[in-house]
């Protein structure tokens, strides 16, 4: 695909190749290619030319140069620890796969053979990611001997060529977000730790329950997987949803999708204009995954075409659910849950596909709750989030990329927000009734800091107004939309739920932090208590 849009005298590469380049630290050798190129399979690709030489010679054009060129960025150590974390994280969920897999083919070695014979990805097809989204994802049904005949996970050894795969596949998903001040590397990392702790939540219980009485395995196994909707017996289910995380805004251009439509972006044609960043997301992500290079991760994710396809429909419902101000999509995502969770919702359809139907619902739901975590914890994460959303909304603002200034509807927005999203989502996670006391803490959490927003809103706005203000652009405060004075706190009933007020401002300041603290919780076997504060 490089030689027919190849340049005579020139050698050119993909933007994969160019990250392997730039992390051995030969970045200088690399010049951005004007323009994207038409790339047989694969569409419209950023490539770049590769010419060795000497830091002393490189030119003014070379990446080094080239401040749009964010993504291929040295990495720092902080990115590093990050990368470290989601690749332990994920190594975990590997093995439960493998460990199950493993079950099966006891259980059934003949048929299983027959399913390995096409270990294959399955094939993008001519539409569009949004085109894939399906109501009901199909979930494998509980088998007692499944219970019986799964080794545990940490006895599993994965290969030393997956394990080197993995680090280099998340490194490249690294490597791909910009330096966003909100939508960047560490806010997926912060989702990705979002979805661990609310997977944690429901799969923690089954261990201990389990475990506790040999005698009754399998009908307690199956009296979870019937609470839980089957995600707690399906660790590709689970593997999913934290691989959804941690793509799910790859390039990322800290825009909207309704600038990009407004700058009339190629993305628009490629995506007849719904969903533009979570398609390119998946796209890109995909697309890395299915290189060559990573052909033994791909094979320990899922053996078969039938678990790749699973997968693949796991993660484009999961990331679809991102999207949360397509109207459209959102009307479609609530009709959904009330066909699953509402009185007679079974009516004219099977117990399995209404299980089915549920854990669908429960998944994207899992994702959109993580995206956007910091507004259900600690005040002083939400701060912090809130407030790198403020600046980059602000810097595209500045750079004639957005129409209107943030600081002038920031504080009503933010209450806005809340009220018909941020709080509503939090109810529909108790609601669910599989998250047990996470999603008591998540409500609390949004309850609380929508109170405090509205006390010290215009505060806030006002600090990040002066912090981020310029010489020839002097903000003031009163451009700022003030809350009306009827606007009132939510009900007393909501508001005395318990909180998780006892954090020390030091715990709750940086994703390293918070990362030490999940992993000092995992050694002492407190893997779901409430010091764990999230940032996404």
């Amino acid at each position: 695909r490089m030689e027919s849009t190849g340049v005579v005298s020139k050698i050119q590469v993909s933007q994969s190749t160019a990250a392997l380049i730039r992390k051995a630290g030969k970045g200088h050798w690399l010049t951005k290619r004007d323009g994207e190129v038409e790339a047989k399979g694969k569409g419209k690709v950023q490539t770049y030319f590769v010419e060795p030489r000497s830091h002393s010679s490189s030119s003014s054009s070379s990446v080094v140069d080239d401040p749009d060129e964010n993504e291929f960025q040295v990495m720092d150590e902080k990115t590093r620890r990050l990368v470290d974390w989601n690749v332990e994280i994920m190594k975990k969920l590997l093995k439960q796969v493998v460990a199950r897999r493993e079950a099966l083919q006891k259980i059934d070695r003949k048929s299983m053979k027959v399913q390995n014979s096409t270990n294959v990805s399955p094939a993008m097809g001519s539409g569009t990611v949004l085109d894939e989204v399906r109501e009901v994802i199909e979930l494998p049904a509980f088998d007692p001997r499944l219970e019986r005949n799964t080794a545990e996970a940490n006895t599993i050894e994965l290969n030393t060529s997956v394990m080197i795969q993995l680090r280099e596949y998340v490194s490249l998903i690294a490597s791909m977000y910009r330096k966003n001040p909100f939508h960047c590397f560490e806010h997926a990392s912060h989702v990705t730790m979002s979805v661990a702790k609310l997977l944690s939540r429901i799969v923690a219980p089954s261990d201990g329950v389990i475990q506790s009485a040999q005698d009754g395995r399998g009908q307690l196994a199956s009296t979870l997987h019937d609470h839980t909707y089957g995600i707690t017996s399906d660790p590709l289910t689970q593997f999913a949803c934290v691989f959804s995380g941690l793509i799910h805004d790859v390039d990322h251009q800290g825009v909207p999708n309704t600038q990009l439509l407004a700058e009339n972006s190629p993305l628009v044609e490629t995506y007849n204009g719904k969903s533009l960043a979570e398609q390119n997301s998946v796209d890109l992500s995909w697309r890395l995954l299915k290189q060559d290079q990573f052909e033994d991760l791909r094979n320990v994710i899922a053996a078969t075409a039938p678990e790749m396809s699973r997968f693949r429909q796991l993660v484009v419902n999961s990331v679809m659910a991102t999207d949360i101000m397509d109207k459209d999509l959102k009307a479609l995502r609530n009709g959904r849950w009330e066909k699953a969770f509402s009185e007679g919702s079974r009516l004219g359809e099977s117990m399995e596909v209404n299980t089915n139907r549920k854990a669908t619902i429960v998944i994207e739901h899992l994702i959109q709750a993580s995206d956007v975590a910091h507004t259900m914890q600690h005040w002083h994460i939400y701060r912090k989030w809130n407030e790198s959303l403020f600046l980059e909304m602000y810097t595209a603002y500045k750079a004639g990329r957005a129409g209107q200034n943030p600081a002038e509807f920031w504080y009503k927005g933010e209450i806005g927000f809340f009220d018909f999203y941020i709080i509503p989502l939090a109810k529909k996670l108790s609601d669910c009734g599989v998250f047990g006391v996470s999603s008591d803490e998540y409500l609390s959490y949004a309850v609380k800091n929508r109170e405090e927003w509205e006390h010290r809103g215009l505060e806030v706005v006002a600090s990040m107004i002066q912090k981020f203000e310029t010489s020839n652009d002097k903000l003031c405060l009163d451009k700022v939309s003030l809350v009306p004075k009827e606007v009132s706190l939510l009900p007393k009933e909501v508001e005395s739920k318990p909180l998780l007020d006892n954090a020390d401002e030091t715990e709750v300041e940086t994703t390293e932090a918070n990362i030490q603290e999940c992993n000092s919780q995992e050694e002492e076997g407190e893997t779901s208590g409430p010091k764990l504060y999230l940032q996404i």
